[in-house]
Formats: C-alpha cells, structure tokens, sequence
C-alpha cells in the first residue's frame, strides 16, 4: 500500500465539453473548472498531498480562437488575485512551470509578485502555463533534469486525467516515467470529492515497484 502520493498531477480536461453540453460558451466551462481546482487544493491539504501540479494552459493552446485564449489568460489573473489571500493564509507556495515569456506581461508580473510572496512555504500548487516538454542537446538524465522548468520537484507519484482522454498530451514527459496513472471520464468541473477519492484510493492498491523484482 502506497497511501497518500506526496505529489498529484492532474491533465485538467474537459472544461469546453462541459460548457457545450450545458448551452454554454467555453470560457464558462474554463470558470467553473478553476472552482473545481480550488475544491481538488483544498482536499489535498486535508488528506497529506504536500505538491499538486496542474495542465492549465499548454503550448498547443495558444492555436485556440482569439477571444477564448484571451479570456482564458484573463481568468488566470482573476484566479491569482482571488486566491492570494487563502494561499497565503494555508501557507501554500505558488509556482509556475512553462515558457512564461509566452503571457501577457501583466500575468507574469502577478505570477512573479505571488511566486515571491509564498516562496518560503512547504505545500505547493504549481501550474503548468505555456507548457510542453523539453528538448535537451545531450542524451542524459543529468542534461534533461537541466532542462526541467522546476528540477527541484519530485517526479509526480500520480497523474489523473479527466475527461476519459487516454495520452498525456505533452505533460511532464521526462518526470512522469514511473508515475501512476488514473483516466476517469468525469470532466474537469465535475470532479467531486467521491472522485478526488477514487484517484487515491486507487494509487493506495498499487504495488509501485519501479522496475525493480515483482
């Protein structure tokens, strides 16, 4: 038994199908899929996870229409300024991994003003902006872990993806070698509790052995 992974990764999938079902456009489903990340924060605080590294935005993104990665990008704001003061309050540092030259200035001026602000605090959301994976000149462990945006982060114990997708779609390639998976079909703004549960529960059966003898 495993018990509680000290750090979750979550491929955060199915907003704009969850918006489209319901009438609604796809930045709706955006919203209420940030409502949902701040519930999965606030669950790992309870049940011992000390790193959650979410898929926010990848570099593939930025081929959306205009006016969805434009509010998108201003969603991300509101998201910062809103939880500034409940991350300060549990302690949890905030980082960002990606090619933040990529965002707007504004957003990387509030991203590296809330980076300085919890830079001292243990607990950790870090969120994957502009993100892809890596290329590297040498063919090393030593010369990718280089390469990493945060290669001070363990390796994530378990990615859950949402939305019943089966790929990692560019998402921590190089750390995610021995991490546990878990696809639910639950989209983003969906996943509950009884969700949040099930991911675990089911890492907690596993017999995580790394390549090593059965």
């Amino acid at each position: 038994m495993n018990g509680v992974p000290r750090h979750l990764a979550v491929i955060m999938d199915g907003n704009g199908r969850w918006a489209l079902a319901r009438g609604k456009p796809r930045l709706a489903g955006h919203r209420a899929g940030a409502e949902t990340l701040e519930r999965v924060l606030a669950w790992c605080g309870e049940v011992g996870v000390e790193i959650l590294t979410v898929y926010a935005f990848s570099t593939e993104n930025w081929r959306r229409p205009k006016d969805e990665v434009e509010g998108l990008m201003r969603l991300l704001g509101l998201f910062l300024r809103n939880r500034r003061a409940k991350l300060l309050e549990d302690r949890v540092r905030f980082r960002v991994i990606g090619r933040r030259d990529d965002l707007p200035p504004a957003l990387r001026r509030r991203i590296a003003a809330l980076e300085a602000e919890t830079a001292a605090f243990t607990r950790q959301l870090v969120v994957a902006l502009s993100y892809g994976g890596l290329p590297a000149e040498e063919r090393t462990d030593a010369a990718f872990a280089r390469c990493l945006y945060a290669p001070d982060l363990p390796d994530p114990d378990l990615i859950v993806r949402t939305s019943g997708e089966f790929r990692l779609s560019n998402f921590l390639l190089w750390q995610c070698a021995y991490s546990e998976l878990f696809v639910t079909d639950v989209l983003w703004p969906d996943f509950d509790r009884a969700a949040f549960d099930r991911a675990l529960a089911s890492y907690a059966r596993r017999d995580r052995r790394m390549g090593g003898h059965a």
